[in-house]
């Protein structure tokens, strides 16, 4: 698969970074589907850095496979600020990882609200013995671009808790 060259070049920084800084990274992934487990591994050299990753569509899987409390889901939705960011820590207990990358939205073309509307993306980064940074964007365009934008997103997001 070929990913847009901005893809590509956020997605060799990270690994650049990682590789330098001697960490493992994962990701947890809904609306993007690992995509951005994909763009990473694209990247030749990427097995220094990437460890693994989650796909983690159903609110089940985001409960079972990286411990995000069901009473989040129920209380702030499965595309929100503490979703993403609990996916984001959770991935850190879940694996032998120093830092994780997670995402959660709504791609459409359904499934959005007025409160949520289609392109609203939650991203979270997370790394051991730091605070978690999480980002919210609501991107323009159809399903494949909302998904493309909150990849590219999501991979700046991971570069600065790399830092």
């Amino acid at each position: 698969m070929t990913f847009p060259k901005a893809i590509v070049d956020a997605a060799q920084a990270v690994i650049d970074r990682a590789t330098a800084r001697n960490l493992k990274i994962g990701t947890v992934e809904s609306c993007t589907g690992g995509l951005i487990g994909g763009a990473l591994t694209s990247v030749s050299g990427s097995s220094s850095a990437v460890e693994r990753g989650f796909i983690t569509y159903s609110n089940e899987a985001k409960n079972e496979i990286v411990g995000v409390p069901l009473e989040t889901i129920i209380k702030h939705g499965a595309v929100s600020d503490p979703t993403a960011r609990a996916m984001a820590e959770g991935a850190l207990n879940a694996a032998p990882l120093d830092a994780a990358v997670a995402v959660t939205g709504i791609a459409g073309p359904g499934g959005g609200t007025p409160e949520k509307p289609v392109g609203l993306v939650y991203m979270g980064a997370s790394r051991k013995g730091r605070d978690t940074l999480v980002a919210r964007e609501v991107f323009p365009g159809g399903r494949d671009a909302v998904r493309e934008a909150a990849v590219l997103a999501a991979l700046d997001l991971l570069l600065k808790q790399l830092d």
